[in-house]
């Protein structure tokens, strides 16, 4: 039986992006269009609009380097947007077997990421507000990222002597930045590193040129330089 193609109208809408985004993509190769027959319309098979919405760090790390159109599903403009797909999210754990005390730190890093890119960035956005937040259960793959500031330039407003990224990005998840227990705002990152250290869930993190890596079952905290920089942050979680 001869699979059904969609059109172009079609596969721009479950994309949740314009259809001159879609005529781009063809053209540059990032998601080619079908065909018929050497005519000129646009189709598409919707398992490859599957798989390419997948790639969910790729998504996220051309979002955030230059700014392009990517699928709605995938922005929270607002942190009660984000919030309301983090509740979702934490339905769809709890509802697969073996997440059962998994599910609640899962949540709790994503969320106490997806946060500190709002309480950071809030009234300040360079451009673009909000942050992208894109998750595969299946995959056990979560990616968020923002185009905000980033974290040197954050914690130089409190930490004047903060000299590079790697510094910056080692006191944020090392430092309480206020001092001011119980408030939490602006640690959210020092929780992350604890909740990481001590469970199965594994951490890549970057801003600017800082990296951090905390994967497999000895998990060391380490902020390394990396070969790019990066705007603003971009998280990927592995459970």
């Amino acid at each position: 039986m001869e699979e059904k193609l969609l059109t172009i109208t079609e596969a721009a809408e479950i994309l949740g992006v314009s259809l001159d985004t879609l005529r781009r993509w063809d053209k540059s190769g990032k998601l080619v269009a079908i065909r018929k027959e050497g005519g000129t319309h646009r189709y598409y098979r919707e398992k490859d609009l599957e798989i390419f919405s997948s790639d969910l760090m790729s998504f996220a790390s051309e979002w955030i380097q230059s700014g392009v159109e990517f699928p709605a599903p995938f922005y929270c403009a607002t942190s009660s947007i984000f919030n309301a797909r983090l509740t979702k999210m934490e339905h769809l754990l709890m509802q697969k077997p073996g997440f059962e005390k998994l599910y609640s730190l899962i949540v709790l890093v994503t969320g106490e990421i997806g946060d500190n890119s709002f309480a950071h960035n809030l009234g300040k956005w360079p451009d673009t507000p909000g942050i992208f937040f894109g998750y595969n259960i299946d995959e056990r793959k979560i990616v968020l990222a923002d185009r905000g500031l980033g974290i040197l330039e954050t914690l130089r407003k409190v930490r004047p002597e903060l000299e590079d990224h790697v510094s910056a990005v080692k006191v944020a998840f090392t430092e309480f930045i206020s001092g001011r227990a119980p408030e939490k705002r602006g640690n959210g990152l020092k929780l992350v590193r604890e909740v990481i250290t001590d469970g199965p869930i594994d951490l890549f993190y970057t801003s600017g040129d800082a990296e951090v890596r905390m994967k497999g079952s000895d998990k060391v905290f380490q902020v390394t330089r990396g070969q790019h920089t990066v705007r603003g942050c971009l998280a990927k979680i592995e459970f």
